[in-house]
């Protein structure tokens, strides 16, 4: 296998796996309550409550407060699948790289910027939104740990542009 083709294969494998990930996330924002009461009953099952109080006080929280909004006010949640949605939209941008990753190297570097930006949206708005900071950083971590496929992504297809051969100058005519 050439060193262009094993370039491209793992360029590949890595779009696969940051795809299928940014997808599952957007899916798992689509049944948020009966999300909620699932991990709330694995949790309980799995003794967490007596080993960190902290997290399971949050997790029944959070499951109380989509309850109450899904009875009284279910549109709101019509917000979280519209962030499901965009995970999907952008899922799918992933597809002109997988296919052409020197000529949409943008879409890396745009998901490159998306997941820099978790971190200080994080940092503002849980505070705003009364979210524990223990929290917060797990939501940042999916910037953290975005990025990091993201970065191998990029510097995969900045050696594949170097082994790339350029295409032929147009001719000069003139007459």
């Amino acid at each position: 296998m050439s060193d262009r083709a094993a370039l491209l294969k793992g360029i590949r494998a890595w779009l696969v796996l940051f795809v299928v990930c940014l997808v599952l996330s957007g899916a798992t924002a689509f049944p948020l309550v009966h999300e909620l009461r699932w991990a709330e009953d694995v949790l309980r099952a799995l003794s967490v409550p007596e080993h960190l109080p902290a997290l399971m006080d949050w997790i029944e929280r959070v499951r109380q407060g989509l309850e109450a909004t899904d009875a009284e006010y279910p549109f709101v949640l019509y917000g979280t699948d519209w962030l499901a949605f965009a995970h999907l939209v952008i899922a799918v941008a992933f597809y002109g790289p997988y296919r052409d990753p020197v000529r949409n190297i943008w879409v890396i570097e745009f998901g490159m910027i998306a997941c820099a930006g978790i971190i200080p949206l994080a940092l503002i708005c849980g505070p705003i939104r009364s979210i524990p900071f223990w929290w917060t950083v797990i939501d940042m971590s999916f910037g953290v740990f975005g990025i990091i496929p993201l970065y191998v992504v990029r510097q995969r297809i900045k050696r594949l542009e170097a082994l790339t051969p350029a295409p032929p100058a147009a001719a000069d005519v003139t007459a």
